[in-house]
């Protein structure tokens, strides 16, 4: 086998534990070392730019928000409804760990309905689909072992693959293809230490996709291999260009080896209801049980009724903000493209762009994150640098056309007005 790994390169927190939150004249002078573990995870660059944002709209700036990846969406009347009936009735309880029955067999349906083999007894509903995910690398995962991760990729699959003491190895995407994983350097990074592969489609921070023939080729090196896949679908029914994208549990031999993740927040805008769920293996249900009880009990219930509206209800305000979405990804494109020195390929599904900048950055010298620094401090537009995702995305900004009509608008004006700018004081 190849053992031609390369680490995924991402910011760690290793900052003191007290230093986060800024220095406190009533704190002790000496205090225990917080666990060494802590310096391992990182957190997202998006919350960080949305954090700064909000400082400078303080201040009175206008700031065009395309970093967030939240669809500014109206969540559909009747999935508010079955939540607030659901606290008005007082089914605000504890609930069973698992999730209740209702929800867990409407998930399945669902799954079932995209040729999944899925059981209600092998879903398990957590509070946003990132709980989700932690458990999928606590119970797949052994220290010292390697996790196939998509670089660019999703900057929480390398800090949990480091917070649970393996190592990411990144592979890679192919940007003349649409994003495509590369299967040959899926194959070559494999090693006798690889454990779990980690796909993510359609993709952050990409929007790109995979297709049947491609996720054939990833199912056999995960047979072959002896592999675990934990496959990330949150942006499963936000596609453009067909009907819905394929997934690797339904393909032969891959449901008893594949924890599938999704959840509400991206198909139905319900961000803040934090409502996830994994289809698991059935073998490995009873233990993942135990970590959701071990780390959060229960999902709240009304949340989950909630959740049963979604699936169970009309699907109207998901087909209109897809064809809201699919109108502002081909605006985005074409804007991007009259933009001298930015290349973007056509995303097929989620909801973000990713230009390739690195024109920009050999004419003026700045890296992208300095770039994105100016464009948000100077120019009012708020998106992220493309080398919190990895070291693959070091030349690209991500940009989310998720938010609403005027900040897509606008930002993308900003965008192109503001590397104008910076081209010029630079030359």
């Amino acid at each position: 086998m190849a053992t031609n790994n390369s680490e995924i390169a991402v910011p760690l927190a290793t900052e003191p534990l007290h230093a986060a939150h800024g220095s406190r004249r009533d704190a002790p002078a000496h205090h225990p070392a917080p666990a060494s573990r802590l310096a391992t995870i990182s957190g997202e660059g998006a919350l960080d730019v949305l954090s700064r944002s909000a400082v400078l709209e303080a201040q009175g700036r206008d700031i065009a928000q395309l970093a967030i990846g939240e669809p500014h969406f109206a969540v559909a009347p009747h999935i508010v409804e079955a939540a607030t009936a659901a606290l008005r009735e007082g089914d605000a309880r504890y609930g069973p760990p698992a999730g209740i029955a209702a929800l867990r067999g409407a998930i399945a349906a669902t799954l079932g309905g995209r040729g999944i083999d899925a059981s209600a007894d092998d879903v398990i509903v957590t509070p946003g689909a990132k709980p989700m995910v932690l458990y999928a690398f606590l119970a797949t995962v052994e220290p010292g072992s390697e996790v196939l991760i998509p670089d660019p990729g999703f900057p929480i699959y390398p800090s949990l693959t480091r917070f649970v003491g393996a190592n990411p190895v990144g592979y890679r995407l192919d940007p003349a293809n649409a994003y495509t994983p590369d299967v040959d350097d899926i194959a070559a990074r494999i090693t006798a230490r690889t454990r779990v592969l980690v796909l993510n489609a359609p993709h952050n921070p990409t929007g790109g996709s995979v297709d049947a023939r491609t996720l054939e080729k990833i199912a056999e090196l995960a047979l072959r291999h002896d592999l675990f896949v934990i496959t990330d679908e949150i942006y499963g029914r936000v596609v453009y260009d067909t009907d819905s994208t394929p997934s690797i549990a339904a393909l032969p031999g891959l449901r008893d080896r594949t924890i599938l993740v999704d959840g509400f927040s991206k198909t139905y805008a319900m961000t803040g209801y934090r409502l996830g769920y994994g289809l698991v293996p059935h073998w490995l249900v009873p233990r993942l049980n135990t970590l959701v009880v071990n780390g959060h009990t229960c999902t709240p219930p009304f949340v989950q009724r909630a959740g049963i509206a979604a699936l169970t209800g009309p699907q109207d305000a998901v087909r209109s903000m897809v064809a809201e979405l699919r109108r502002r990804r081909d605006d985005v494109v074409a804007a991007l493209g009259t933009i001298s020195g930015v290349r973007s390929p056509k995303p097929s599904g989620a909801f973000y762009a990713f230009p390739d900048v690195s024109e920009i950055i050999a004419a003026t010298g700045l890296s992208a994150p300095q770039l994105a620094s100016r464009l948000l401090e100077e120019h009012g537009v708020a998106l992220l640098p493309g080398n919190g995702f990895g070291a693959a995305g070091a030349s690209s900004f991500r940009i989310s056309f998720a938010g609403t009509a005027d900040a897509v608008r606008n930002g993308l004006a900003r965008i192109a007005s503001g590397l104008a700018a910076i081209a010029t004081r630079t030359a």
